[in-house]
């Protein structure tokens, strides 16, 4: 595959992440854990098919342990939470909080060796919170403390993330069939944690199909095509690619009629996009991290 074509099909990811909040509210009322445990079934259910159409199968066994603890960790770790927090507040609200992602990564990155952190990724970053806190203090009248403790899993969710992406820098490359164990291990483990802690939910008929939707894109084939595009693809330009996913996330939200379209929201999504945006072309003259270099 040419670089193009690498960055082409990295960039399916981005488009298949902006459906992640509006099917995630589709599945309700399933609780987190169990969405997570189906979802991810389905998503390994696609590596196993990627794996045969790609005749990389047998080199799941060449991996080792300890890429696939991290990359179960991760998996886990940030659906748990991204579930959960768009189950307390908000969609949109959530959703683009916890899309402080790439800013984080970008601001944490300049922790590792070879990286510099310049002024505008500083800049960026402000222009991020001051998105998140305008959402968080509007409040949108949401009675109750469950809105804001949606808000803080969600912001708990992106610094999960990227503290994740960054250590999973270091753990070098390997084979892109490898997230077929991480969806199988994230799914199982989602599963124990269900049974032990929530009651099962039959979801309907449109949950189901939501759940199907999730496991196939957002939570199935998007990590498949984003490892493809980092590896081989042009990487800034993905990087840059993957601020665009909060503004998507938010107008499908808001087209769905899942999610009113307030002025909050709109200066939101323009303060959050736009730090990211600054924080990418502060990354300009150098490597930027992306969130599955595992």
């Amino acid at each position: 595959m040419t670089r193009k074509g690498a960055t082409l099909t990295g960039f399916i990811a981005v488009l298949l992440w902006s459906l992640l909040a509006v099917l995630t509210v589709l599945t309700s009322p399933v609780p987190p854990f169990q969405l997570a445990a189906l979802t991810f079934a389905v998503g390994a259910g696609v590596g196993l098919v990627w794996g045969a159409a790609t005749g990389t199968l047998g080199r799941l066994r060449q991996v080792p342990v300890a890429v696939y603890a991290m990359g179960t960790f991760g998996l886990f770790g940030y659906h748990a939470l991204y579930f959960s927090a768009l189950r307390l507040a908000p969609p949109a609200e959530a959703g683009l909080i916890a899309y402080l992602w790439p800013l984080l990564i970008v601001l944490l990155s300049g922790l590792l060796p070879g990286e510099t952190l310049r002024r505008g990724h500083v800049a960026g970053a402000v222009l991020g919170f001051a998105g998140a806190a305008l959402i968080i203090l509007g409040g949108r009248g949401v009675a109750g403390t469950g809105a804001f403790a949606g808000y803080a899993l969600a912001l708990l969710c992106a610094l999960f993330w990227s503290g994740y992406s960054v250590l999973s820098r270091r753990l070098g490359g390997v084979p892109t069939v490898s997230v077929t164990v991480f969806c199988a291990a994230t799914a199982v483990l989602a599963a124990v944690v269900h049974m032990v802690t929530e009651n099962p939910v039959a979801p309907s008929a449109v949950g189901w199909l939501a759940i199907i939707g999730l496991g196939l894109g957002p939570v199935g084939l998007a990590f498949f095509v984003w490892d493809i595009g980092v590896k081989a693809g042009d990487i800034q330009v993905l990087g840059t690619a993957s601020y665009a996913a909060p503004v998507l996330s938010t107008m499908v939200l808001v087209l769905a009629g899942q999610s009113p379209a307030t002025w909050a929201l709109a200066g939101a999504t323009v303060l959050i996009a736009g730090g990211a945006a600054l924080a990418a072309r502060a990354s300009a003259k150098g490597p930027i991290v992306t969130p599955t270099d595992v």
